[in-house]
């Protein structure tokens, strides 16, 4: 089987998802349409419509879109159907019903940021980061019924810096799950639809804890103070840039305000003070944690520009009378 006679779909929303589908159109894989999900209303009136990140470069591309509401809708099977796919690609998708998984011959398969079964879910480079990991990955594995617990195809790893945020692995991942994903797709086409899998269950080591990676919300982002320098340091590392890790500050019966934290540093200086006193100086700001201070280079407080910490303190001189609440 030659590329040009495999028939894709390619499945994917935000812009991690475009790096795959790019490689796949600059290198002439034959993607007859894109699935991808309804326009947002946007703005302060929800009276603007914006597109999906993989549906702006698949309409540049001349490609097909299909924006269901719904998987299950029968107007949108009968117009899958109707491409007569012989392989679906999936990347940051949302969860697929069985009648669409199991449409095309030789199958969908996923591409995952992380290196399965560790990291189940919605947020894989977040949680790899916030857990303080070194190691992570990303695993190409074709659907099933459950959440990412499908045969692996391939997987391969990628190193996370001590300073890494979730920007850094994002980027770096995104380029490694293109490759991965051509390297699948050649596999498919060398062995005419076969190709060589192995279960989920085969791979786990025993005794191994693996980790979830659940959707983030608004409360998971809060910062607890009463943890180490290490683990608050790699919790607000893994939510930068987006969404970013908060914590309420309060000073006595005052209303609590809304701190966003983007950068720390970790240091060695002894939490002298309760847990989540504010600590300045020279310019510099930290927080006390469970065993040392923790400096916060990048800050927003609510209606605020995010700023330098130096740049903050210029500017709010009695943030020492103020505490970190903690969750």
């Amino acid at each position: 089987m030659k590329k040009e006679d495999l028939r894709i779909i390619f499945m994917g929303t935000p812009e991690f998802a475009v790096g795959t589908l790019k490689q796949l159109v600059e290198n002439n894989y034959n993607v007859v349409a894109i699935v991808t999900q309804p326009d947002k209303p946007v703005g302060r009136h929800q009276d603007q419509l914006q597109q999906s990140a993989v549906k702006q470069y698949a309409l540049q591309q001349g490609i097909p879109v299909l924006q269901p509401e719904k998987m299950k809708d029968p107007v949108f099977i009968q117009q899958l159907q109707a491409y007569k796919a012989d392989l679906q690609v999936v990347v940051a998708f949302r969860m697929l019903p069985e009648i669409v998984w199991a449409m095309p011959k030789f199958g969908t398969f996923n591409v995952h940021a992380a290196l399965l079964p560790n990291y189940r879910g919605a947020a894989p480079i977040n949680w790899t980061i916030i857990n303080g990991e070194t190691q992570t990955g990303v695993t190409t594995f074709f659907l099933d019924h459950n959440i990412d617990t499908g045969r692996i195809i391939m997987q391969e790893s990628y190193s996370i810096p001590d300073d890494a945020d979730v920007e850094y692995v994002y980027d770096g991942l995104m380029a490694l799950g293109a490759k991965i994903a051509i390297r699948t797709i050649d596999l498919v086409i060398a062995g005419n639809g076969h190709v060589t899998s192995i279960s989920q269950e085969e791979i786990a080591k025993k005794g191994t804890v693996y980790h979830s990676a659940p959707k983030i919300f608004k409360d998971t982002c809060q910062i607890n103070w009463n943890q180490t320098v290490k683990q608050v340091y790699d919790f607000i590392r893994g939510l930068s840039p987006y969404p970013g890790a908060w914590t309420f500050i309060k000073k006595e019966t005052n209303s609590p305000l809304v701190m966003k934290v983007f950068k720390s540093r970790k240091t060695l200086r002894p939490s002298n003070k309760p847990v989540g006193s504010f600590v300045t100086e020279n310019g510099k700001l930290f927080v006390c944690c469970k065993d040392y201070q923790i400096e916060l280079t990048f800050i927003q407080l609510s209606g605020k520009k995010r700023m330098k910490a130096q740049d903050f303190l210029n500017g709010f001189h009695n943030i020492e009378e103020f505490t970190c609440l903690s969750k």
